[in-house]
């Protein structure tokens, strides 16, 4: 698996950036709006994939994008916070890009949450999977 993996504070980054510094990695309290962990890979002969969580009041948006450049594929989704299962189902990959994007809301339990992505193509069984840990 190719992925690479950016956290961002946005106020933090605005401020390096208008320093001239560039933006890096860091991470504040998940309580604080706008913190926010991407991680992002290929898919073995079949796209690629976007996993990211944000933090959203008291709660966490997680976001997972598949992009295959193939309208009409039909995926098998699983999405995980610390092994529970917090969103699940069968997505279609659409025009004019051919991906699709999952997103929910799920509780900011106490601790670090990592979370963890699976699509499955149904008619081929090629498997995307991705994972990333979101400190809270």
């Amino acid at each position: 698996m190719n992925a690479r993996r950016t956290i961002v504070g946005a106020a933090a980054a605005a401020s390096l950036a208008v320093a001239g510094l560039g933006v890096v990695a860091l991470a504040g309290p998940a309580s604080a709006k706008g913190v926010e962990v991407r991680t992002a890979g290929t898919c073995p002969g079949s796209g690629a994939w976007k996993l990211k969580a944000k933090a959203e009041d008291r709660a966490i948006e997680l976001e997972y994008e598949l992009d295959t450049n193939r309208v009409g594929q039909h995926w098998r989704v699983n999405l995980s916070d610390n092994g529970v299962v917090v969103g699940s189902g069968t997505f279609v990959t659409t025009a004019p890009s051919g991906s699709f994007e999952v997103r929910r809301v799920v509780a900011n339990r106490s601790g670090t949450d990592r979370f963890a992505a699976t699509a499955t193509n149904t008619a081929t069984g090629a498997t995307c999977r991705g994972a990333l840990t979101f400190a809270g």
